[in-house]
């Protein structure tokens, strides 16, 4: 598919990668759903693409069942259809499952709210959001569709994110099982796995710890978003590509 072809939902839009997509998708001629829980960065987002007919700015929250299912049937309509989506929308609360205080030596262990938000919001929102998509461009019958899952290298195993580990490593695998199921309707499932990426996130690290980071990195530098964002445009681009994730990540391993 081209850009002039799509209609595509991109979600955490607000970010650094989401952002990214949602203005080279625009760029490339696509029209744009651009979806964050944020009013203020969906908003700077909007100004710095410009008036547009093919820009639609909204809020999301993709913890909430009923409003993606209307968020959906909303951005289908806006568009004047369906065809895509860039399933982005992610966050993180990092930490050890168990630890030991160095002062106290008092065990402590990953809170239920810091593992059950990171579930939530990384893989049951991403899931969800597969789910009315691709129920919406079935409803629509209007031709093929390509959905694009953001999961992480980190899906490998990462100290200290057990619960960002699992999210991502789902989301792979299900890249897989949403291929095999959604095949039949003339839609394809791809994935994208960003290893260290300059955003914001990593623009607010300790220059030492971004910088050890940095130089496990066989390429020596730190990812762009534009370097992400040409694994998506591939998986939207070629047609034969379908149910496999693409590592992004300078060649580093954990």
């Amino acid at each position: 598919m081209q850009g002039k072809d799509l209609k595509v939902i991109v979600t955490g839009a607000g970010g650094g990668l989401g952002g990214h997509f949602a203005k080279e998708l625009h760029g490339w001629g696509a029209t744009v759903t651009a979806a964050d829980n944020d009013a203020s960065r969906i908003a700077e987002l909007a100004r710095e693409v410009g008036p547009s007919e093919r820009f639609f700015p909204r809020l999301l929250d993709v913890t909430d069942p009923e409003g993606c299912r209307a968020f959906v049937a909303d951005a289908a309509e806006a568009m004047g259809g369906l065809n895509g989506l860039i399933n982005n929308a992610g966050v993180l609360r990092d930490g050890l499952l168990v630890k030991r205080d160095r002062k106290t030596g008092k065990v402590i262990r990953q809170s239920e709210e810091d593992w059950q938000f990171v579930i939530d919001v990384n893989l049951t929102g991403a899931t969800r959001m597969v789910r009315e998509v691709a129920a919406r461009m079935l409803e629509l019958e209007q031709g093929p569709g390509v959905i694009v899952n953001i999961s992480s290298i980190a899906r490998h195993g990462n100290r200290g994110q057990s619960n960002y580990v699992s999210a991502k490593a789902a989301l792979a695998a299900n890249t897989v099982t949403w291929m095999r199921e959604l095949a039949p309707h003339g839609i394809r499932v791809g994935a994208v796995a960003p290893g260290m990426v300059r955003t914001p996130m990593t623009d607010a690290m300790r220059d030492d710890a971004r910088q050890a980071a940095v130089d496990q990195i066989p390429v020596g530098r730190i990812g762009e978003p534009q370097d992400i964002w040409q694994a998506a445009r591939f998986i939207f681009e070629c047609d034969y590509f379908n149910g496999r994730t693409i590592d992004v990540d300078g060649g580093f391993a954990f």
